[in-house]
């Protein structure tokens, strides 16, 4: 998609044309946007369309399998879920009773999914229920799930794809983030929209090991008859965007966790993946057959809400 640029005066944007956008950004297809919301395709392609106009930015484009965010597209993605979360906010707010908010909430997350998801869930769910006194614990995902088994902690935030005790456990999506390839700025490969694994495994690889991403890894290469070579191995997510800032190799990463710049200024680039690589999904997971209390069972509402832009 190409923006026209900005002409003339300001445009009004609505809340709408926000949530199409989401629409869009998280199916990486307008057509498959547009089944899920229920509209026509040319209805999300105007909603992008106002928002490009007015931001004068192209915020998504086409490949052969749909559309991708541009860096910009990204910015605007993480605004657009800001927007459409305050809004909800605003009429839980206002249709709330806050004299029955009071109570408490234990919530385990681990550790990747808690930097890039947990301060926007909470600032959210604070901005209403002030009364609710919160508690967190971060730890692997395997520990989480025998707290919540046992009822220790209310609600979980981690990554559901791998979840292992699936008929003790109850779950609700919240991101499906597809795997991408990091590149350096200036690197051969760019020339190219989509890449394949064995274009990477080509290429030094580095490997993030935070939250069983490297067994992931590992598995999505397996499935390729794929052997990467492996010039680093980090727990460090920012470790990763500054190696491959500085050319020392590849990265293969959920795009959850991409950002164009590293700590040095270096830029970095994403491309889609050819293969059939499953998405990392992130989501809220809690006891099967035991009812949430209050104050769980509204942050999973409004984890929810902000999630499907509502």
């Amino acid at each position: 998609m190409r923006g026209r640029g900005h002409q003339g005066g300001p445009e009004v944007l609505t809340l709408r044309q926000f949530r199409y956008f989401i629409a869009a950004a998280e199916a990486e297809s307008v057509s498959r946007a547009a089944h899920e919301v229920g509209i026509s395709q040319s209805a999300i392609t105007a909603a992008v369309q106002a928002l490009e106009d007015e931001t004068g930015a192209v915020l998504l484009v086409r490949h052969q399998k749909g559309v991708r965010l541009t860096h910009e597209g990204h910015r605007m993605l993480r605004h657009a879920r800001q927007i459409v979360g305050a809004v909800a906010d605003a009429r839980r707010a206002v249709g709330t009773r806050h004299d029955d908010l009071a109570g408490e909430l234990n919530l385990g997350v681990t550790r990747m999914v808690s930097g890039y998801y947990l301060a926007d869930f909470l600032s959210r769910f604070r901005r209403v229920y002030r009364r609710v006194e919160i508690r967190i614990i971060e730890e692997e995902r395997g520990y989480l799930e025998h707290l919540l088994v046992n009822g220790e902690i209310d609600v979980g935030l981690l990554l559901i794809s791998n979840l292992q005790n699936r008929q003790a456990l109850e779950t609700e999506l919240l991101v499906r983030s597809p795997w991408r390839v990091w590149l350096p700025s200036r690197h051969p490969l760019l020339s190219a929209s989509i890449l394949t694994l064995a274009q990477v495994a080509s290429e030094g690889v580095i490997m993030l090991t935070t939250d069983e991403l490297a067994e992931t890894t590992a598995r999505c290469w397996g499935n390729a008859g794929l052997s990467p070579n492996v010039v680093m191995r980090t727990s460090s997510v920012e470790a990763v965007r500054s190696l491959v800032g500085t050319g020392l190799g590849l990265a293969t990463l959920p795009d959850m966790a991409y950002r164009p710049w590293s700590l040095e200024g270096d830029r970095l680039e994403a491309r889609h993946i050819s293969d059939a690589v499953q998405s990392v999904d992130v989501g809220l997971v809690w006891r099967r057959g035991a009812p949430l209390r209050p104050a769980a069972r509204h942050f999973v509402e409004v984890c929810s809400d902000f999630s499907n832009g509502r």
